[in-house]
């Protein structure tokens, strides 16, 4: 399994920007996905990526503002959000997919997570 390590979360005012990185050891050669998790809530589909890059997908809450994209040459897949609004508030997780058919977007399509990095967005 890789050991992944999410930075970047912090806290943004409403209309900002923020920018998550998932790094790894090595090269991540899976497709690739980030959920979020807001207290008392289930954790939910934000984005993934194919291993080539080809392939991304997004929840329709994010779709427009948020971008996904791998840069290989650092080990890293990146989720760039933009107009942050008070709902996106969550804990962010990256994480490795099991297999590399398609950008999944179900927590139990992933075997290999991060630890989670804060996202707070204040009205």
């Amino acid at each position: 399994q890789v050991e992944l390590v999410e930075v970047g979360g912090g806290l943004v005012q409403a209309g900002g920007s923020l920018r998550l990185s998932c790094a790894a050891p090595g090269r991540i050669s899976k497709n690739m996905g980030w959920f979020r998790q807001a207290p008392r809530k289930e954790r939910e589909f934000v984005a993934a990526i194919t291993w080539s890059g080809r392939r991304t997908s997004y929840a329709d809450s994010v779709k427009g503002r948020f971008t996904v994209s791998r840069e290989d040459a650092k080990n890293a897949v990146n989720l760039v959000m933009n107009d942050l609004k008070p709902e996106d508030t969550a804990v962010y997780y990256c994480a490795a997919a099991a297999a590399n058919n398609d950008a999944y977007s179900l927590p139990n399509q992933y075997d290999t997570w991060g630890q989670g990095t804060q996202v707070t967005v204040s009205d």
